[in-house]
């Protein structure tokens, strides 16, 4: 069986396209690799926002969905995104960005042997940054060249997901006997777990917590996580294999982007598996990704509906010269 590669991508909703936008563009310095809509319900922005190729692995993405309620963090949602900074250094750098900026944060602390910090953004979605210093396995992603922030602090890619569940045996079991993870760590309720070349590209945390109410998901929240695999073939066999154990998997999905399946592996937990492949470079130049509305080619007969029901979001950044922000 072909193990799961890492971290696909992770989903989150937003109340605001606008505002999601300026906070990954200019706070977080990610890039915007595609600015399209959610291919289920095509009224509601998707924006992707990856390192400076859109590699897998890199990227967090965004539906913004009309009128939703804000979401309540709790037991059994997938909790927190992290981001992976090349040094512990730079986590110095982003401490004293966030204090400046007033983005809201805990501080630098360490977990699993690995420096974080934890930090919010204008929706009370969670995120951490973590430090690759010293971490082996997966390979991390290239830092966005034409941002705001130096290469040596920038982010790469994506680290550990987080998981609150209030059923840990019945979750470990899935993800060890389903989903091929291992457990190679514990602190108190906190359980570390990665597959394939493991590391922070690899990694998952899941949280132990009865005490929290159950998570309701809205803006401010995550809709769900992926996982890396390399091609069709290989999604294929997981389809098989999920469905083996008794899941009910959407079968297969054609993202155009990438190639899909979702299951939901416990309550409110949804996890999908991606291809590494096609990417975001098909439809757009390397110099102007993300600057104008990409529509998968089953959608671009409905160009001129989708245009008219979703607002238009000024995203170019070609024209524009960023400076390096050292302060």
């Amino acid at each position: 069986m072909n193990h799961l590669k890492g971290i696909h991508h992770v989903t989150a909703i937003t109340s605001s396209a606008e505002e999601n936008y300026k906070f990954f563009t200019h706070v977080l310095g990610m890039r915007l690799v595609k600015k399209t809509v959610n291919q289920d319900d095509i009224q509601t922005y998707h924006l992707f926002f990856a390192d400076d190729k859109g590699s897998a692995g890199t990227d967090m993405t965004f539906f913004d969905f009309p009128n939703i309620q804000k979401g309540v963090h709790g037991t059994n949602e997938i909790s927190k995104t992290s981001f992976r900074v090349p040094t512990d250094v730079a986590l110095d750098y982003w401490l004293k960005r966030f204090d400046r900026l007033n983005i809201k944060h805990t501080g630098i602390k360490e977990q699993f042997g690995k420096k974080t910090l934890s930090f919010v953004d204008f929706d009370d979605q969670q995120y951490q940054l973590i430090s690759d210093e010293n971490n082996t396995g997966v390979a991390s992603g290239t830092p966005w060249q034409d941002g705001p922030i130096p290469l040596e602090y920038a982010i790469t890619g994506l680290g550990p997901v987080f998981v609150r569940v209030a059923n840990f045996k019945h979750f470990k079991e899935v993800l060890e006997k389903v989903m091929l993870f291992t457990e190679i760590a514990e602190e108190g309720d906190f359980h570390l777990f990665e597959v394939g070349e493991g590391g922070n590209g690899a990694q998952m945390v899941v949280e132990f917590n009865t005490v929290l109410p159950v998570a309701r998901q809205g803006f401010g929240t995550v809709h769900h996580a992926a996982f890396r695999v390399e091609n069709r073939v290989v999604l294929d066999e997981w389809t098989e294999r999920f469905e083996s154990f008794g899941f009910h998997t959407s079968g297969y999905v054609n993202r155009h982007f990438f190639e899909s399946l979702y299951a939901r592996v416990a309550p409110q937990i949804l996890f999908e598996l991606a291809t590494d492949g096609p990417g975001f470079m098909g439809d757009e130049p390397y110099e102007t990704l993300g600057e104008k509305l990409s529509l998968p080619p089953f959608l671009e007969p409905k160009r001129a509906q989708i245009e008219e029901l979703v607002r238009p979001i000024d995203t170019v950044r070609s024209a524009i010269t960023f400076d390096k922000e050292y302060e």
